[in-house]
């Protein structure tokens, strides 16, 4: 006979068996780069009955962010909104729609000052008084700036939230601005989660964690998480052997494509672009190479300010640094170990200078 303590525990996680919502919470808490100990408190905050509420708010955008969050599946979009958190407006995943909606978001908003999580995706039109994105007859910028104040955290998801994305490219005609610039007036801080779309995960765990211990993760200085946005892609990219070695694509469809070589002659923005992309893949399918370089396609740098919407797509990205020595000299050296550890010094050197004359042929005629 099954116990009362195991059907209260299938009810309260909605189902999941206790064994894979561990394992969920244990790969969140390993993701963001926290002691694998925090993994039961994760645990607890997130089964909590107080599900914190959220007010989605959409600006420029294309809805790609909100797709993005449909395809999870740990948790599942329906697991998300109905057991980890409160859902109490979003346009995309409304149940109502017109005066009813919006009447719900204002008493959503009165009656949890400073306890809801405000997330925003789009652009925000700031000329001409912000006439150009309007919800229910009011321009979203002024939307944005009687709300977020009463949020307890704000969170831009998407390029377009976090540096202007599509919108905002040249000649940004409606003065497409950044959710933070719109608000460092104010004083408010505002976690960017870029990415056109940005993975998924990278929001969850930055809600799980808020969540779980009340403030943000830590982030960088262009207020983005650290756990997703502290490496360049081309780190840790499957194809970086190739780039160390020489081997690239020198065109779509030749052998050298065929055969996985590196993408930078071909425009891979990945040398300068911050994000997790080459080891947190989209989809759920990380083993078959779910993202674009893994596809074939070179990275154009969506989640980088000044890259991606910036950057021609098939020029060559800048080589911030070279490749590193094969193997660093021990800081305690074995003896008679010293013409050893010169030599792969000078093996490395060798190999990064290689990686810093091409990055100097960026600009110039290809090969």
């Amino acid at each position: 006979m099954k116990s009362k303590v195991a059907s209260s525990n299938d009810k309260q996680l909605g189902g999941v068996t206790r064994r894979d919502f561990v394992k969920f919470c244990t790969g969140v808490a390993a993701s963001m780069g926290l002691p694998l100990t925090v993994a039961p408190k994760m645990a607890e905050a997130i089964t909590s009955p107080q599900r914190p509420p959220v007010i989605w708010l959409s600006g420029q955008e294309c809805t790609g962010c909100v797709e993005s969050l449909l395809r999870t599946n740990h948790p599942t979009i329906d697991s998300l909104i109905f057991d980890l958190i409160s859902l109490e407006y979003s346009e995309t995943l409304n149940a109502g729609a017109g005066h009813q909606a919006e009447h719900h978001r204002a008493l959503s908003i009165e009656a949890n000052k400073g306890k809801f999580i405000l997330v925003v995706d789009g652009a925000i039109p700031v000329k001409d008084g912000g006439v150009y994105c309007q919800i229910a007859g009011k321009p979203v910028l002024d939307i944005l700036n009687e709300t977020a104040p009463l949020a307890a955290a704000v969170i831009a998801i998407g390029s377009c939230a976090a540096w202007g994305g599509v919108p905002a490219a040249d000649p940004n005609p409606t003065g497409a601005t950044p959710v933070h610039e719109i608000l460092k007036d104010k004083g408010i801080p505002v976690v960017n989660i870029p990415g056109c779309p940005p993975n998924p995960y990278n929001f969850l765990s930055t809600v799980i964690h808020f969540v779980t211990f009340n403030k943000l993760p830590a982030l960088d200085d262009k207020m983005r998480p650290k756990f997703a946005y502290a490496r360049r892609i081309h780190e840790n990219c499957e194809r970086r052997p190739h780039f160390d070695a020489g081997r690239f694509a020198e065109e779509f469809g030749d052998e050298g494509h065929r055969k996985g070589y590196c993408l930078y002659k071909l425009g891979c923005k990945g040398p300068e672009t911050f994000n997790n992309c080459s080891t947190l893949h989209f989809g759920d399918v990380s083993s078959t190479g779910c993202w674009p370089v893994g596809s074939g396609a070179p990275c154009f740098g969506c989640s980088e300010a000044g890259v991606g919407f910036n950057s021609p797509l098939f020029s060559k990205a800048r080589v911030s640094f070279p490749t590193p020595p094969l193997q660093f000299t021990e800081a305690v050296p074995e003896k008679g170990s010293g013409a050893k550890s010169f030599a792969y010094g000078v093996a490395g050197a060798a190999v990064g200078a290689t990686a810093v004359a091409l990055a100097n042929t960026r600009g110039k005629e290809e090969d």
